[in-house]
């Protein structure tokens, strides 16, 4: 993104096991292929870690709202795969 004036926000989540990080970025990757214009979302998996890189050429409240939308869908993730633990 080469706008006059972008945002950007890296996040590194870190898990105890690399299966649970693969997990966490299975679950969110699809939801970060189709995306507005003047928006981009690197999703990348590094052993135990899912980190994500946010670019904005909008407004730094649109990066806010979108870094909420994703650490809403890690959660979700994260409770579900928990609770799928519990079952057995």
């Amino acid at each position: 993104m080469s706008a006059e004036r972008s945002f950007r926000a890296e996040l590194r989540l870190s898990y105890p096991e690399e299966k649970l990080a693969k997990a966490i970025y299975d679950a969110i990757r699809p939801d970060n292929e189709r995306l507005p214009p003047g928006l981009a979302i690197e999703t990348r998996l590094s052993g135990r870690a899912v980190e994500l890189v946010v670019e904005c050429e909008k407004s730094l409240e649109s990066l806010w709202a979108t870094l909420d939308d994703l650490l809403a869908c890690v959660q979700a993730a994260e409770r579900a795969l928990k609770a799928a633990a519990k079952r057995g």
